[in-house]
């Protein structure tokens, strides 16, 4: 079923997979990466990614690495190729060689799963959803000051909505969950309710607010906020912010400082080498996101806020299509455009590829090609500095020139190089 492209390194396939165990990672120089090149807009947006991608990599290390694609099915590609959205080779296969690439997929309508992109997440346990958020100069924004916008949402990706559990109104599901809290809870509901659950785990939001913490010590960055709505729902919303509090505590308590430690003990001052841990009720940080997002750096919340605010934060810095992401777990990650598949707009070479192009400069940061991914960034700012973007950007830009989605792609190379 996969099909592996531009074979032409000659070494055995178990010397060319990515290995990691107990966070450590070891990336061959010529490794093994799959791609899902996705649904609607996706062939356009992969082809170009993969332009941009291929070429930063050769600048950067001139034939000392290499990648060579390996093509998996999921999707409507997936399913007429197998008669499966989500083929079971597909989640083995980014078991195998560890670190995957994707664009957008189409979720059946009346049919099939409820997502695949869900699916993904939850059958290989990406626990993490990653947005980074940042402005690029002469990207239109709504914003009077976008630069001040450089954040990172850390938003956990099973659970929460993400669980998928409810009942429609009048199922007999539904109806017995509504005579159970009324016979042994002493709540009433009416009788028309739809009922869903929202599960929220000490475990999963440990592990998640793990993973932001030691993202932000990494970086040397200031802060990290847990996002939540504790102050009406106490035992889930209220409960990942004790919990998230708790993990600071217990696995970083020398390199984190609580806001009440630091008003209490270092009179405001925050000590060198040291992550502030605050939180803030979620509609509250909406509004300091546009008020004061400079006082913002990792965001780690759960998986509906987190599905609010990191599409908001996009919108900040020019929409969807300029905002990369990336499902980690622990032992695989798969990164990903952030925006749909616009069947609308679908081999027509039109659609701005730059959420899949910074998706792939987040991949190689992943496996420690940063002189790579830091070409990818430097071009894509050069490319839209000067004014060459795709249809979304130039109608928003005076004296922009539009171009397709393809030669959006050569002219980054064309900066790379």
């Amino acid at each position: 079923m996969a099909q592996l492209l531009q074979i032409d390194i000659t070494m055995e396939k178990k010397d060319r997979i990515i290995k990691q165990s107990d966070g450590i990672q070891y990336v061959p120089d010529f490794p093994i990466l799959p791609f899902i090149e996705g649904d609607g807009i996706g062939p356009d947006i992969w082809c170009a990614a993969r332009m941009v991608i291929e070429s930063a990599v050769h600048r950067a290390y001139n034939n000392q690495r290499k990648i060579s694609w390996l093509e998996l099915y999921a999707g409507e590609k997936g399913y007429h190729k197998t008669g499966e959205w989500l083929p079971k080779e597909t989640l083995d296969a980014v078991k195998e060689y560890v670190v995957a690439i994707k664009g957008p997929l189409t979720t059946p309508v009346g049919k099939g799963m409820r997502s695949i992109n869900v699916a993904i997440r939850q059958k290989l346990d990406l626990y993490a959803c990653i947005r980074p958020v940042k402005h690029i100069d002469a990207v239109p924004s709504p914003m009077k000051n976008p630069e001040k916008i450089d954040m990172v949402v850390f938003r956990e990706n099973t659970e929460d909505v993400y669980a998928g559990i409810e009942w429609q109104s009048g199922s007999d599901e539904a109806e017995s969950i509504i005579s159970f809290l009324k016979e042994e809870m002493g709540f009433s509901l009416s009788g028309d309710t739809g009922i869903g659950i929202k599960p929220i785990s000490e475990k999963n939001t440990k592990r998640l607010v793990t993973k932001a913490i030691s993202y932000a010590l990494d970086k040397s960055l200031p802060s990290v906020t847990l996002m939540h709505k504790g102050n009406i729902m106490k035992f889930t919303e209220g409960a990942f912010r004790k919990w998230g509090y708790e993990v600071a505590k217990e696995r970083f308590k020398d390199k984190t400082i609580t806001e009440e430690e630091l008003f209490d003990i270092c009179n405001g001052k925050q000590p060198e080498g040291k992550v502030l841990i605050k939180d803030r009720i979620a509609d509250m940080l909406f509004q300091q996101v546009l008020l004061r997002p400079e006082e913002y750096h990792v965001i780690a919340t759960s998986n509906l806020n987190g599905d609010y605010i990191s599409d908001a934060l996009a919108a900040q810095v020019g929409g969807l299509g300029m905002a990369p992401g990336a499902n980690i777990g622990d032992m695989c990650a798969v990164f990903e455009a952030t925006h749909g598949t616009a069947p609308k707009y679908a081999g027509l070479d039109k659609v701005n590829p730059s959420s899949l192009i910074l998706s792939g400069a987040m991949m190689l940061d992943y496996i420690g090609w940063k002189k790579a991914s830091t070409l990818i960034r430097q071009a894509l700012v050069s490319t839209i500095k000067n004014g060459t973007v795709t249809y979304d950007l130039a109608r928003q830009m005076e004296g922009a020139k539009e171009v397709k989605c393809s030669e959006f792609a050569k002219r980054i190379v064309e900066n790379i190089g």
